[in-house]
């Protein structure tokens, strides 16, 4: 069984709290995982989500390390074709910081939705199961200038 490992971290303050946006994206997290499972079970793919905890500390030194996610080792962003951005996060935990957004088609999300992990997620999972086309299976021959996928 192959697994897809899911990474989120996010800031927890010394009482163990998060902020608004980080909490609504664990939201998000998980019924996408609920999803991802059910849909990649016939795949014989395991889905797997990992936490990390950043102090605030470690948040201070880049705030656009919280609320961010991997998604088979590689940013949710690469997959999308997005990117991140900043915006206000006017809660208690990040003192009025500028924290992580994410911009997807000219849309920019404080709150990661479960919509785009999910798609991010079967895209690495296409990619995880598919083989890839930068390798193909079948020689440079004859009637051929450039190797070409087989098919059986």
């Amino acid at each position: 069984m192959k697994t897809l490992l899911i990474t989120w971290q996010r800031l927890v303050d010394d009482k163990g709290g998060t902020c608004t946006r980080c909490a609504g994206t664990r939201l998000q997290l998980h019924e996408a995982v609920k999803k991802l499972e059910a849909s990649l079970k016939p795949l014989d793919i395991e889905v797997r989500l990992v936490g990390r905890e950043l102090d605030a500390s470690a948040c201070a030194a880049d705030v656009t390390e919280s609320n961010r996610i991997w998604i088979a080792g590689r940013p949710l962003e690469s997959w999308l074709d997005a990117r991140n951005g900043k915006s206000l996060c006017a809660c208690n935990v990040c003192h009025n910081a500028e924290c992580r957004t994410v911009e997807v088609s000219g849309i920019e999300y404080e709150v990661v939705p479960a919509e785009l992990i999910i798609k991010a997620a079967l895209i690495a999972a296409a990619d995880a199961v598919l083989p890839s086309s930068e390798e193909p299976c079948c020689p440079v021959n004859d009637t051929h200038d450039t190797p070409q996928r087989c098919c059986k």
